[in-house]
């Protein structure tokens, strides 16, 4: 199990890319029939359109930058989310927001 916290959307690419690089070097010490959870918050909205393999068919929203980037990786690494394969309650479908409640994260 991997816990990880992506940077903010404050941080450029070259903060994100570091951050998914490590994630990459945390594989290395994993056997080819471990089980590998990583979970946390990747900073991404990964849209509604269904991927193969990577994303199923429960998401809301609009993809960002960096939820393309999460998918290109999951698509590398041979890995899912897992979230988006079971139905959420909208109000479980974000984990920040504005003050008034004007914007949902």
């Amino acid at each position: 199990m991997i816990q990880v916290y992506a940077p903010t959307s404050d941080n450029e690419g070259v903060e994100v890319e570091k951050f998914y690089k490590e994630i990459e070097k945390a594989k290395i010490y994993l056997k080819s029939q471990d089980i590998v959870i990583i979970m946390g918050n990747f900073n991404a909205k990964v849209g509604d359109e269904r991927v193969e393999d990577v994303i199923g068919p429960s998401n809301i929203g609009a993809e960002n930058e960096r939820g393309s980037r999460l998918i290109e990786r999951c698509q590398i690494n041979d890995f899912i989310i897992t979230n988006t394969w079971y139905p959420n309650h909208p109000r479980r479908q974000w984990t920040w927001k504005s003050p008034g409640d004007r914007r949902r994260n």
